[in-house]
């Protein structure tokens, strides 16, 4: 059995209101903002940018810690929320909201070890700062890694620039959660919530193989990258991404070995709403490469999973290893 707790939620978003002043005081400019809705939830609004419903729960430690009670998760790994990465605005100034939010994470968790450990945000726009920063948090204790967006302003993560924040996270040990934001093919999918629907798991599928087919894990193996939403459609397709590098020229410029092993080290999160598409996952991947997350505390996220993971024609081992045990001996060492 592994030391920790035994149902570890590895992906949760906060934003407390102090976290907001504190943003509001020293990026005045940037405006960051909750405007209530009604006792149950908020208006975020980044830039004038503006999310709703934020869910009370993303603000309200005590409704997260009730919350987790009533659907049976001990821990969870928190992350800001996507909404404020501010990888579009300059890198001092992604650098100062990521020092705050992140300082802000490690209080937390440092409060309550047993239920929160974190997860910082970068100024992935600047990688030599993202990689000074993740070190920074991750040596204050209470950060175990961070959550990267699946794209830079429309970069993609195989952006050659990005190499030395790779290596840095490798020799961390850090914990990366590719999360999507500004998701790719907007213009077909402003109708029917398509860009959260489909433009979310198509984003983290982009990431995915731009990670795969531009050699990052090829060159730094010990990363630990793990894809939101179940992967997208990451698992689904993979069998036609090794035949397509077999058969293209193009699959190949950066890519040196064949994608299978890279592949075969990306990690995943259970967020797929049934019990057959998770099964499919844990068939194709094993149990030690899927973990418990709900995306809490947004309407998008899934609370049923210990029901759904109890569905799983699994062993009672690896039902042990997706809710908690993975996430457990993925962590670094330093953080338990």
């Amino acid at each position: 059995m592994s030391h920790g707790p035994r149902t570890f939620d590895i992906h949760a978003h906060i934003l407390e209101k102090e976290t907001v002043a504190a943003l509001n005081k020293a990026l005045p400019d940037v405006g960051v903002s909750l405007g209530a809705i009604d006792d149950e939830s908020a208006v975020l609004s980044v830039s004038g940018v503006a999310y709703r419903p934020f869910p009370r729960g993303g603000w309200d430690v005590e409704r997260r810690l009730a919350d987790m009670a009533r659907y049976g998760f001990d821990k969870q790994l928190l992350a800001v929320s996507p909404q404020t990465v501010m990888y579009d605005k300059s890198p001092e100034v992604a650098l100062t909201a990521s020092r705050i939010q992140n300082d802000a994470i490690a209080a937390r968790s440092a409060a309550q070890p047993d239920k929160f450990l974190g997860l910082a945000t970068v100024p992935l726009q600047s990688p030599a700062l993202a990689a000074a920063e993740l070190e920074r948090a991750m040596k204050g204790g209470g950060i175990a890694g961070a959550m990267l967006g699946t794209n830079i302003e429309g970069k993609n993560l195989d952006w050659e620039e990005l190499d030395p924040f790779w290596a840095k996270a490798e020799d961390l040990g850090a914990v990366l959660l590719l999360h999507p934001l500004k998701v790719a093919g907007i213009d077909r999918q402003k109708v029917y919530y398509l860009q959260n629907f489909i433009g979310n798991p198509l984003d983290t599928t982009i990431a995915a193989a731009c990670i795969v087919f531009g050699g990052v894990l090829e060159r730094f193996p010990r990363l630990k990258i793990v894809l939101s939403h179940g992967g997208g459609f990451t698992p689904y397709q993979q069998a036609r991404w090794i035949h397509g590098w077999a058969e293209r020229p193009e699959a190949k410029v950066r890519l040196k070995g064949e994608p299978g092993p890279s592949i075969d080290r990306l990690l995943y999160d259970t967020i797929l709403h049934d019990v057959a598409p998770l099964q499919f996952l844990v068939d194709l991947v094993g149990s030690e490469r899927v973990m418990l997350g709900t995306d809490y505390p947004f309407d998008m996220g899934q609370y049923d999973l210990l029901d759904v993971i109890d569905q799983l024609r699994i062993t009672a081992k690896d039902r042990e290893t997706i809710l908690g045990g993975a996430a457990n001996r993925l962590m670094p060492s330093r953080n338990g």
